[in-house]
């Protein structure tokens, strides 16, 4: 239409700083609350470990005391980077999630469907298979977030304690943050975005070393992590089809102040 100002498509334009922080925000608070309050039977999750102590057994994949062991060995500063790692990836998911809304907004919505939909699916698993991690429950494991904690001694079990070792977030959420930078790079800059996936394989390590997960736990985060793209894909597919009202055009020389968006992209 002669005169009327060109505007960013659906899927390149970036939300709303505020709604976005609003979601997000939300929706971690909600996840937080109830990650809090579920898996809080002791008996169930220690059955549920010795019997995945079983299985990994039977697979020849039961290293979670052979690597407890070779972290203990190491001097006090490999030890305590390693529990930095594990304390430290919010701030990576943070940066990454930044990252993504300012400079590729042509993949935030993807990246942030499948963010929400990981910590959505995980919940039900969380109440269902409360699971208590290696430090607590195999024994010689030594609990070396516990010697090292920069957040002060709340790796120890106390009373209304949550066993959400089945799956792995912190492996899931750095294997969100590695397939978030890999939908960025993937064309541009393919080898950076390969490397991304450097992040979560470092945290597996961690996790296991440390005492806080074993093997089929970060097997699980994988099934979760692909489930979770599955439910964005739909998600985005379902948002595609909705009806969107007619944007305003506006008349030459018009200026509205900025590119408002005609629908609200969730």
């Amino acid at each position: 239409m002669p005169g009327a100002t060109e505007r960013p498509g659906p899927s390149t334009r970036r939300p709303r700083a505020l709604v976005e922080l609003v979601v997000v925000l939300g929706a971690f608070t909600v996840f937080t609350w109830v990650h809090a309050h579920v898996a809080r039977d002791v008996a169930a999750a220690t059955a549920h470990a010795l019997a995945l102590q079983d299985v990994e057994r039977t697979l020849g994949i039961d290293v979670a005391l052979a690597t407890n062991r070779w972290l203990v060995a190491q001097p006090t500063w490999v030890e305590v980077a390693a529990v930095y790692v594990y304390r430290s990836y919010y701030l990576v998911l943070l940066g990454v999630l930044v990252w993504v809304f300012v400079r590729h907004p042509e993949v935030y919505l993807r990246a942030r469907r499948t963010l929400l939909a990981m910590m959505l699916l995980v919940l039900p698993v969380y109440w269902a298979v409360p699971m208590s991690p290696p430090r607590f429950a195999l024994a010689g494991v030594v609990d070396v977030v516990r010697r090292h904690d920069p957040l002060g001694d709340r790796s120890a079990p106390t009373p209304g304690s949550s066993y959400t070792a089945m799956p792995s977030m912190h492996v899931g959420f750095s294997a969100w943050c590695a397939y978030a930078v890999w939908l960025a790079l993937r064309t541009s800059h393919p080898r950076v975005a390969w490397a991304a996936w450097l992040f979560p394989l470092a945290m597996t390590g961690v996790v296991l070393t440390t005492g806080n997960h074993y093997v089929l736990d970060v097997v699980g985060t994988a099934v979760l992590l692909a489930a979770s793209i599955g439910a964005a894909t739909l998600w985005g597919r379902a948002v595609e089809r909705r009806p969107r009202p007619r944007e305003r055009v506006d008349a030459p020389g018009h200026d509205d102040g900025g590119d408002i968006p005609a629908t609200l992209n969730v």
